[in-house]
């Protein structure tokens, strides 16, 4: 397993990092006991980062995550975003990042992880009702008192990235980054670059839109169902761009997915590309795009295939939308 620097301040992480998500929240029905086998097998692949949230399932990710670790937690970072707010019936609340809530979520998600120390903790968005200073200013107390050893941000624009940073050294930004998901490219990055903050990308095959496996969203409870990308003329539009990326895909060997996940891992040794997988046959393909090698050839088809862009539709719904800092 190859290993990559998250940022100045930041771990040593695996090359390819596994999001959680999936295993217990928004893509419909997983199953319990191929969740943990995944879990197991990333490990024994060598992958060392693993992140989650605490509002994954109202904590049900926390937990199925210490259970499958078990004696193992000393060989993985576990990376936690904290801050959304749920209902009983799942539903958004919005975000609470107050110094206090900050540390009252911390205490949970180290109870439910079953471990003494948070590796990398992270706002899962920004709260417009408080300032960056004090959310990051109430991990860097965590940091201090031994609870976070690292601090990270997600999906924020570079005047909040800034201001974090002049704050307490931040490992890395978490955002969605894709070929189809490329907004990081207009300033963010670079922002992030001068600062010495590396980048977790999530959302690397755009939630399977191209992973060349999509086939339809598992019921209403699917993020899916309800996003723009998979609607209608855009939802054909977007599986237009996917075909062409198999053509590449094709000629390398690959699969569309690999692919994917490969154009990601190339923009940079300081991005980390984060892989959903919730089965263990998903995983194995994700690790398939670790040796592949793309050429200044292989990129210009891919740009050519699927250019900067050409997605059908935002990532999120306009609601969603308008709470991510990183759009403004």
């Amino acid at each position: 397993m190859d290993h990559r620097q998250l940022g100045a301040a930041g771990p040593r992480v695996s090359a390819l990092g596994l999001g959680c998500m999936g295993m217990s929240d928004l893509y419909g029905p997983a199953d319990r006991a191929e969740s943990i086998a995944t879990l197991h097998a990333a490990l024994d692949a060598g992958v060392t980062l693993l992140d989650t949230g605490d509002f994954y399932g109202m904590g049900h990710n926390e937990m199925l995550i210490a259970e499958a670790l078990g004696s193992r937690r000393k060989d993985v970072l576990l990376s936690v975003k904290f801050g959304a707010q749920r209902g009983p019936d799942g539903a958004w609340l919005g975000y609470d990042a107050r110094p206090q809530a900050v540390k009252a979520a911390a205490a949970y998600s180290l109870k439910r992880l079953g471990t003494e120390v948070i590796d990398t903790y992270r706002p899962a968005r920004l709260d417009p009702a408080v300032p960056i200073e004090e959310t990051i200013g109430a991990i860097a107390d965590l940091v201090k008192a031994g609870y976070v050893r690292h601090v990270g941000l997600s999906e924020v624009g570079v005047e909040t990235i800034r201001r974090a940073a002049a704050v307490h050294p931040i490992s890395d930004l978490q955002i969605e980054y894709s070929l189809v998901s490329r907004g990081v490219e207009d300033g963010i990055l670079q922002a992030c670059r001068s600062l010495g903050i590396g980048i977790t990308a999530y959302g690397v095959l755009s939630r399977g839109l191209i992973s060349g496996h999509f086939a339809a969203p598992a019921g209403p409870r699917d993020f899916r169902a309800h996003s723009p990308r998979f609607q209608g003329e855009n939802l054909a539009r977007n599986l237009a761009l996917v075909e062409a990326l198999r053509g590449v895909a094709a000629s390398r060997g690959a699969t569309v997915a690999q692919v994917a996940i490969a154009w990601v891992a190339a923009q940079g040794a300081d991005i980390v590309p984060l892989v959903g997988a919730r089965r263990r046959d998903r995983l194995a393909e994700a690790l398939g795009a670790l040796p592949l090698r793309l050429t200044p050839a292989d990129l210009a088809a891919i740009e050519a295939a699927v250019p900067k862009g050409a997605a059908a539709g935002s990532r999120y719904a306009e609601a969603q939308m308008a709470t991510l800092d990183s759009e403004r």
